[in-house]
Order: structure tokens, then sequence, then C-alpha cells
């Protein structure tokens, strides 16, 4: 095992993709042991971690973004929240984070936001006189929403491994969410103070209107995703599909951008991205199944359990060990590893499993924000033309800022449970 673990570190340092890390970790671990045996039921094993109904909502859910984006239904997201609160000072900086908000209740990842929105915000933003590594730290920053504001590809794994609801944790991720927005939007209208930013020109009320009737179409989707599943017509899964349904229907007869054409290649996209996902789901459940056949889960349960039995003093401990873990680690190979491990020792502390979920998320998202292995910092870096060193000074604040948010939704549960249980 020892062997195991310091190879399982070495190609983390050495950048390789966290997929063949964990499965090379695997391999490696079963002929140092010498257990034959093991390689037998490697392909069960990386089948079984993929065999769940639960996780065809991932790739229907990247394909009504895919829908949205070439369907012109994010350019209008953008343009309402532009309408909106444009005129503040910072006017741009809020209409990034708002943008990433509505996105975020359709789209679930925050890489593809990141992605997304480096490309259309960081531009216009640098125009407005906003510095590129400040508009690339805030759409950085403002991706992180979109794992937490449902439906999120994080809350879908961490129910099909917990056995939790999936539209429950949806629902409890939705003020989380909120909030962590609000406070991004509070940090931008100080910052903008202390470095005086104009304001613009304020929209006349029959522009914001305009807006408004051209955005109704597109948050048919969003809100066919939460009443759907509040309502109980929909499963997470199946309210996915019909997202998609609504996508093409509003990009293609209300918004008639969307061109039939382009449906093979938005396919192959929605394909490609699902397979990467799918794999380091595979691979992960091949690696936990190596810690759980070392009795790694027990072991760490049982030191838990002795170093403390106060549930605020453990939840602080897992938050600290999330995060050092979240500066190393891809979030959903953390996740499908770490849910076995955690989730016996919820019962004992007495903490909600949907509280806990929200957490884990919510730390682990952060720390594709985190120096040296954050995948977001890269996506932004690179597709804002912003060197690493000087996108990172200019996203602490928008860190300590979501290290707090994480705090107050760690030890006030009405956040997440305001719901009962679906």
């Amino acid at each position: 095992m020892t062997i195991a673990l310091i190879l399982f570190v070495v190609l983390l340092l050495l950048r390789i993709p966290i997929a063949f890390v964990l499965g090379m970790t695997t391999i490696v671990y079963i002929f140092a042991t010498d257990n034959m045996g093991l390689m037998l039921t490697v392909p069960q094993r990386l089948y079984s971690g993929m065999e769940n109904y639960g996780l065809l909502a991932i790739p229907l859910f990247m394909l009504a973004g895919e829908l949205m984006n070439s369907g012109g239904i994010t350019k209008r997201l953008i343009d309402f929240a532009k309408s909106f609160v444009g005129h503040f000072r910072g006017g741009l900086a809020y209409v990034n984070v708002i943008a990433n908000m509505l996105l975020a209740s359709i789209i679930g990842s925050a890489t593809a936001q990141i992605a997304m929105m480096s490309r259309t915000m960081v531009p216009s933003m640098e125009k407005e006189g906003y510095s590129r590594p400040f508009s690339a730290a805030t759409t950085a920053a403002a991706g992180l929403l979109g794992p937490i504001i449902p439906p999120s590809m994080l809350f879908i794994i961490y129910g099909v491994g917990s056995g939790v609801s999936i539209g429950s944790m949806f629902i409890a991720g939705v003020l989380p969410g909120i909030l962590l927005g609000l406070s991004f939007i509070m940090l931008i209208a100080f910052i903008g103070m202390k470095e005086k930013w104009p304001t613009q020109q304020r929209a006349r009320v029959s522009e914001v209107f305009i807006s408004f009737i051209k955005v109704i179409p597109a948050l048919l989707v969003p809100t066919i995703i939460i009443i759907g599943i509040l309502s109980g017509i929909f499963t997470p899964t199946e309210s996915a599909a019909f997202a998609c349904l609504v996508a093409l229907i509003v990009g293609f007869f209300f918004y008639k951008e969307l061109d039939l054409r382009k449906l093979p290649s938005i396919l192959v996209n929605t394909t490609v991205t699902t397979a990467i996902i799918t794999l380091l789901i595979a691979m992960a459940n091949l690696f936990g199944w190596m810690l759980s056949f070392e009795l790694v889960p027990q072991k760490i349960a049982a030191w838990m359990v002795a170093l403390t039995d106060n549930p605020l003093l453990f939840l602080l401990l897992v938050n600290i060990f999330l995060l050092l873990l979240g500066m190393f680690m891809d979030g959903i190979a953390a996740l499908i590893i770490l849910v076995p491990i955690f989730a016996p020792l919820l019962v004992n502390y007495g903490i909600d499993p949907i509280h806990f979920g929200v957490i884990i998320c919510i730390n682990l998202t952060i720390g594709i924000l985190t120096p040296p292995v954050g995948s977001g910092l890269y996506i932004a870096s690179s597709l804002s033309d912003v060197s690493l060193g000087a996108l990172i000074k200019a996203m602490w604040p928008f860190l300590i800022v979501s290290l707090a948010v994480l705090l107050i939704i760690t030890y006030w549960t009405p956040l997440t449970l305001w719901l009962p249980s679906l």
C-alpha cells in the first residue's frame, strides 16, 4: 500500500491526468501485493462504477448546456443581466456573477462555465477598463457557482455514492449558491468603491423590459428543472432530458439561432466530455475499491472518532482536510473516493447526509481554484491570456470570501435543510 500511495503522489506531481493516476496506482498495488486474483475483477469494478441510472443526468445536462450555447439562450441571459445591473459601479463584474448564477442553473459544471465565460466576459470587461487579471479572477470565481446551484454534477455523483435523494441535494444547493453569488457581488462593490471604477449609463426601463421579455424563453429551462423536481413530476434524470428538449425548441423556434447542421458537433462535444468524466468515475471507483480492500475507510473512521466526538470540531477537521486535498486532486475523483469513507461517520456524529453533501461538494469545488493543481486556474489563465501568478494574486479576495461562506454553510444547517427531503 505504501508503494501505491508514493506512486500516486509522484504521478500527481508530474501532472499526469488524474484518471490515469488512479488507474495506474491501483494496478501497481495489485502487482506489488502479488494478489493477481484481484486483477480478474478489475473490468467488473470499472463497469460497476458507472452502472447507475442517476449518472445518466450528467451527459443530459451537458447536452442541455451545449444546446443553450448554440441556440442563443446564453447570450440572452447575459444581455438580461447587463440591462439589469450594468449601470452600477463595477456593473460588468456584477453581470459576470449574475450571468454565472443563471447559467449554473443549466450547466452544472464549474470548468465548463469558466471556459465559456472566459471567452465572452474577460474581453468585454477589459474593454470597459477592468484589468485583465481581475476580469479573469472574477470569471473563474463566479464559475464556482456551477456545481452549487442545481443542477450539479457533483451533487449527482454524491447522491449516487451516498444513496441520498439527488433531488434533495439539488434543492439543498439553492440557498448556498445564492449566498455565494451575493457575497461575490458585495466583494466587487467594495473593490469598485476602493478602485473608483466609473459608472455606466443606466438602461432605460423599456430596454430592461424588452430584455426581460427576450429572456423568458431562456428561463424556461431552469424553471422546468426546479419545478419538475420539487413537484415530483420528474426525477433529476428525467428533468435533464426534458431540459434538452426545451433548449432545442427554444433555440430553434423562439430565438432561431440553433442550426440543425450544428447538432452533430454538439453531440460530439457532449460525448467527448461525457467520456472524460465517465473514465474518471470508473477509475476513481477502482481506486476506492483498493482503499476499501485495505480497510482505509475503517481506519480513518476509527482515527476520526478517537480524535473527537464533537460534530462541530469534526466538520472543521473535515473542511481543513478537504481544502488540502482539493489543492492536489480533482473534485469528482476525490468525491467518489471519500463518500464511502465519511458516510458511515455521519450517523455517529448526527450529521445530516444532505447537509454534509453540500459541504463536501462546495469544499472540493473551491479546490479547482487553488494551486498547484486547480484546473479552473489553468483554464482561466490560458483562455484569458493571463499569467498564473497574476491570476492567483487577483483570486485571493474571492477565495477568502468563498471560505467564509463555506464556514457559514457548515454551521448554519437551515441554509441547506430549508425544505423536507424529497
